[in-house]
């Protein structure tokens, strides 16, 4: 049995951003995921294109994915189009940051 999108982003809601103490997903810094013959697609955003941590988030999207059942490769691709907001946050993640 293969890695289903699903399956990935569950996996990558163990990625902390360091700074906010929250994982990617609810976040909404990840704005696709495609799995095809065990190659994982994650295109991912940062809160900002100068975010000091970015490679930091980048390996561990690729450390947590990677020992998912039937992945080979995972090939990481940060984008900022379109740019990240705080609309993209999940409801959870606004309140644990204080914004609802």
């Amino acid at each position: 049995m293969s890695a289903t999108p699903k399956d990935v982003e569950t996996a990558l809601s163990n990625v902390i951003d360091p700074e906010l103490g929250i994982d990617v997903v609810n976040l909404g810094l990840i704005y696709e995921v495609t799995v095809d013959d065990g190659v994982v697609r994650v295109v991912y955003t940062l809160t900002a294109p100068a975010c000091p941590l970015g490679s930091q988030i980048e390996a561990q999207i690729v450390e947590y994915a990677s020992v998912l059942a039937g992945v080979t490769v995972v090939r990481p691709e940060l984008t900022f189009t379109p740019a990240w907001s705080t609309d993209r946050m999940s409801a959870d993640a606004k309140f644990a940051l204080g914004m609802e």
